[in-house]
């Protein structure tokens, strides 16, 4: 089997959003919750994983989170929405 590459954004309470690329999503949803990551994801304490999308194409992943980061906040919205339209943390039961 070949690596996985994860596209994903991250909210917080007033749904900002952050997006963000890895080949561990599990590791990296982790760090974001523990304020490891320094910037723009500890400052405003985007914690929730609101979308991801998985791929085996390293290339295509880096270019499908440059294309979502130029994208509008509705487009992000609207992607969001369209697997998750609670908005909900779907990594909230990943760590115990």
């Amino acid at each position: 089997m070949g690596k996985s590459y994860y596209v994903y954004i991250l909210s917080n309470n007033s749904r900002m959003l952050y997006t963000g690329m890895t080949n561990d999503l599990q590791q990296r949803v982790y760090q974001h919750k523990q304020k490891q990551v320094s910037g723009f994801t500890k400052k405003y304490n985007l914690y929730k994983l609101v979308y991801y999308a998985e791929t085996d194409d390293v290339g295509y992943a880096i270019r499908r989170e440059k294309e979502i980061k130029g994208w509008s906040r509705k487009k992000k919205k609207e992607l969001i929405e369209s697997i998750n339209p609670e908005w909900r943390d779907l990594a909230k039961d990943w760590y115990s």
